[in-house]
Protein backbone atom coordinates (compact mmCIF):
# COMPACT_ATOMS: atom_id res chain seq x y z
CA UNK A 1 0.00 0.00 0.00
CA UNK A 2 1.51 3.54 -1.13
CA UNK A 3 1.47 6.33 1.72
CA UNK A 4 -0.57 8.16 -0.66
CA UNK A 5 -3.34 5.30 -0.18
CA UNK A 6 -2.50 4.67 3.68
CA UNK A 7 -3.32 8.10 4.48
CA UNK A 8 -6.58 7.97 2.83
CA UNK A 9 -7.74 5.11 5.05
CA UNK A 10 -6.56 7.15 8.19
CA UNK A 11 -8.67 9.68 7.30
CA UNK A 12 -11.82 7.10 6.67
CA UNK A 13 -10.94 6.16 10.23
CA UNK A 14 -11.09 9.06 11.61
CA UNK A 15 -14.38 9.91 10.07
CA UNK A 16 -15.81 6.66 11.01
CA UNK A 17 -14.97 7.31 14.63
CA UNK A 18 -16.62 10.80 14.18
CA UNK A 19 -19.90 8.76 12.74
CA UNK A 20 -19.72 6.56 15.70
CA UNK A 21 -19.28 9.59 18.21
CA UNK A 22 -21.96 11.66 16.63
CA UNK A 23 -24.81 7.85 16.93
CA UNK A 24 -23.54 7.95 20.09
CA UNK A 25 -24.48 11.49 21.00
CA UNK A 26 -27.60 11.23 19.53
CA UNK A 27 -28.16 7.74 21.82
CA UNK A 28 -27.54 9.75 24.81
CA UNK A 29 -29.64 13.11 23.71
CA UNK A 30 -32.70 10.76 23.25
CA UNK A 31 -32.44 8.62 26.26
CA UNK A 32 -32.43 11.73 28.82
CA UNK A 33 -35.66 13.54 26.55
CA UNK A 34 -37.15 9.98 27.16
CA UNK A 35 -36.28 9.41 30.85
CA UNK A 36 -37.35 13.48 31.75
CA UNK A 37 -40.56 13.07 29.08
CA UNK A 38 -41.46 9.72 30.66
CA UNK A 39 -41.36 8.31 26.85
CA UNK A 40 -40.87 4.46 26.62
CA UNK A 41 -41.19 4.62 22.75
CA UNK A 42 -38.26 6.70 22.44
CA UNK A 43 -36.28 4.45 25.11
CA UNK A 44 -37.18 1.46 23.38
CA UNK A 45 -35.79 3.35 20.69
CA UNK A 46 -32.20 3.64 22.05
CA UNK A 47 -31.99 0.45 23.55
CA UNK A 48 -32.50 -0.67 20.12
CA UNK A 49 -29.72 1.69 18.19
CA UNK A 50 -27.03 0.25 20.68
CA UNK A 51 -27.00 -2.83 18.09
CA UNK A 52 -26.46 0.19 15.41
CA UNK A 53 -23.47 1.61 17.56
CA UNK A 54 -21.95 -2.11 18.25
CA UNK A 55 -21.82 -2.42 14.34
CA UNK A 56 -19.88 1.07 13.90
CA UNK A 57 -17.71 -0.44 16.50
CA UNK A 58 -16.55 -3.71 14.57
CA UNK A 59 -16.56 -1.28 11.50
CA UNK A 60 -13.66 0.81 13.27
CA UNK A 61 -12.10 -2.25 14.80
CA UNK A 62 -11.86 -4.22 10.92
CA UNK A 63 -10.44 -0.69 9.85
CA UNK A 64 -8.08 -0.75 12.18
CA UNK A 65 -6.98 -3.92 11.55
CA UNK A 66 -6.38 -3.99 8.03
CA UNK A 67 -4.36 -0.81 8.66
CA UNK A 68 -2.03 -2.29 10.90
CA UNK A 69 -1.66 -5.86 8.37
CA UNK A 70 -1.48 -3.81 5.19
CA UNK A 71 2.09 -2.36 6.11
CA UNK A 72 4.34 -1.84 8.84
CA UNK A 73 3.52 1.51 10.75
CA UNK A 74 5.83 3.86 11.63
CA UNK A 75 5.48 4.79 15.35
CA UNK A 76 3.18 7.62 14.81
CA UNK A 77 0.81 6.02 12.56
CA UNK A 78 1.11 2.71 15.18
CA UNK A 79 0.09 5.04 17.88
CA UNK A 80 -2.62 6.67 15.99
CA UNK A 81 -4.07 3.34 15.02
CA UNK A 82 -3.60 1.22 18.46
CA UNK A 83 -5.35 4.38 20.19
CA UNK A 84 -8.51 4.21 17.95
CA UNK A 85 -9.02 0.73 18.95
CA UNK A 86 -8.61 1.87 23.06
CA UNK A 87 -11.05 4.98 21.92
CA UNK A 88 -14.14 2.41 20.06
CA UNK A 89 -13.54 0.21 23.81
CA UNK A 90 -14.65 3.69 25.69
CA UNK A 91 -17.50 5.06 22.97
CA UNK A 92 -19.04 1.22 23.12
CA UNK A 93 -19.71 1.67 26.90
CA UNK A 94 -21.21 5.14 26.46
CA UNK A 95 -23.09 3.77 24.26
CA UNK A 96 -24.39 0.86 26.72
CA UNK A 97 -24.61 3.07 29.26
CA UNK A 98 -27.33 5.33 27.39
CA UNK A 99 -28.98 1.93 26.65
CA UNK A 100 -28.69 1.68 30.88
CA UNK A 101 -30.66 4.64 31.30
CA UNK A 102 -33.11 4.05 28.58
CA UNK A 103 -33.50 0.44 30.42
CA UNK A 104 -34.44 2.12 33.97
CA UNK A 105 -36.68 4.57 32.69
CA UNK A 106 -39.08 1.82 31.18
CA UNK A 107 -39.02 0.95 35.14
CA UNK A 108 -39.57 3.88 36.74
CA UNK A 109 -42.82 4.36 38.37
CA UNK A 110 -42.69 8.44 38.58
CA UNK A 111 -39.85 10.49 38.68
CA UNK A 112 -38.50 12.11 42.45
CA UNK A 113 -38.85 15.36 43.01
CA UNK A 114 -35.88 17.18 41.69
CA UNK A 115 -34.47 19.70 39.04
CA UNK A 116 -34.38 17.75 35.45
CA UNK A 117 -32.12 20.52 35.14
CA UNK A 118 -29.07 19.17 36.05
CA UNK A 119 -29.37 16.07 34.33
CA UNK A 120 -30.18 17.57 31.13
CA UNK A 121 -26.85 19.49 31.67
CA UNK A 122 -24.81 16.13 32.36
CA UNK A 123 -26.00 14.79 29.04
CA UNK A 124 -25.16 18.18 27.51
CA UNK A 125 -21.98 18.08 28.76
CA UNK A 126 -20.66 14.31 28.09
CA UNK A 127 -22.22 14.90 24.96
CA UNK A 128 -19.63 17.59 24.43
CA UNK A 129 -17.08 16.13 26.19
CA UNK A 130 -17.51 12.86 23.74
CA UNK A 131 -17.44 14.83 20.28
CA UNK A 132 -14.86 17.23 21.39
CA UNK A 133 -12.52 14.42 22.64
CA UNK A 134 -13.05 12.87 18.85
CA UNK A 135 -11.98 15.95 17.42
CA UNK A 136 -8.95 16.41 19.82
CA UNK A 137 -7.91 12.51 18.15
CA UNK A 138 -8.64 13.52 14.34
CA UNK A 139 -7.57 17.02 14.70
CA UNK A 140 -4.41 16.24 16.88
CA UNK A 141 -5.76 19.24 19.20
CA UNK A 142 -4.13 18.70 22.20
CA UNK A 143 -6.58 22.22 23.68
CA UNK A 144 -9.39 19.98 22.83
CA UNK A 145 -8.28 17.53 24.82
CA UNK A 146 -7.21 19.24 27.56
CA UNK A 147 -10.72 21.15 27.82
CA UNK A 148 -12.32 17.49 27.50
CA UNK A 149 -9.57 16.53 30.84
CA UNK A 150 -10.71 19.94 32.73
CA UNK A 151 -14.55 19.41 31.93
CA UNK A 152 -14.91 16.42 34.07
CA UNK A 153 -14.65 18.34 37.11
CA UNK A 154 -17.64 19.65 36.30
CA UNK A 155 -19.72 16.32 35.56
CA UNK A 156 -18.38 15.21 38.72
CA UNK A 157 -20.20 18.23 40.52
CA UNK A 158 -22.98 18.03 38.56
CA UNK A 159 -23.18 14.32 39.59
CA UNK A 160 -22.78 15.56 43.47
CA UNK A 161 -25.56 18.28 43.10
CA UNK A 162 -27.98 15.19 42.08
CA UNK A 163 -26.92 13.57 44.16
CA UNK A 164 -27.94 16.00 47.26
CA UNK A 165 -31.02 16.70 45.78
CA UNK A 166 -32.38 13.15 45.77
CA UNK A 167 -30.87 12.79 49.20
CA UNK A 168 -33.30 15.48 49.92
CA UNK A 169 -36.16 13.73 47.87
CA UNK A 170 -35.30 10.63 50.28
CA UNK A 171 -35.67 12.69 53.58
CA UNK A 172 -38.96 14.71 52.56
CA UNK A 173 -40.79 11.20 52.10
CA UNK A 174 -39.23 7.79 52.54
CA UNK A 175 -41.07 6.82 49.90
CA UNK A 176 -39.13 8.26 47.38
CA UNK A 177 -36.60 6.06 48.28
CA UNK A 178 -36.73 3.40 45.31
CA UNK A 179 -37.17 5.56 42.67
CA UNK A 180 -34.37 8.43 43.56
CA UNK A 181 -31.97 5.02 44.01
CA UNK A 182 -32.52 4.49 39.83
CA UNK A 183 -31.96 8.31 39.31
CA UNK A 184 -28.95 8.22 41.16
CA UNK A 185 -28.00 4.88 39.00
CA UNK A 186 -28.99 7.21 36.00
CA UNK A 187 -26.40 10.81 37.27
CA UNK A 188 -24.27 7.50 37.94
CA UNK A 189 -23.69 6.58 34.14
CA UNK A 190 -23.52 10.41 32.92
CA UNK A 191 -20.81 10.50 35.10
CA UNK A 192 -19.08 7.04 33.92
CA UNK A 193 -19.61 8.58 30.53
CA UNK A 194 -17.79 11.67 31.35
CA UNK A 195 -14.82 9.32 32.75
CA UNK A 196 -15.07 7.37 29.67
CA UNK A 197 -14.69 10.68 27.31
CA UNK A 198 -11.77 11.79 29.44
CA UNK A 199 -10.43 8.79 28.75
CA UNK A 200 -10.60 9.33 24.71
CA UNK A 201 -9.09 12.12 25.43
CA UNK A 202 -5.73 11.07 27.30
CA UNK A 203 -5.79 8.37 24.09
CA UNK A 204 -6.01 11.31 21.53
CA UNK A 205 -2.85 12.56 23.77
CA UNK A 206 -1.27 9.66 23.86
CA UNK A 207 -1.57 9.33 19.75
CA UNK A 208 -0.66 12.87 19.71
CA UNK A 209 2.97 13.38 21.57
CA UNK A 210 3.23 8.85 22.57
CA UNK A 211 2.81 10.05 26.38
CA UNK A 212 -0.19 8.63 28.00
Amino acid sequence: MTRKNYDMQLAQLGAELTHMGEMISEAIRKAVSALIERDDEKAREVIAFDEEIDQQERLVESLCYKLLLSQQPVASDLRMVSSALKIITDMERIGDHAADISEIELMLEALPPMSNAHLRDMATYTSEMLIKSLESYVERDMQKAQWVIHQDDVVDGLFDTVKHELIDAIHQDPQNGETATDMLMVAKYFERIGDHATNIAEWAIFAITGRH
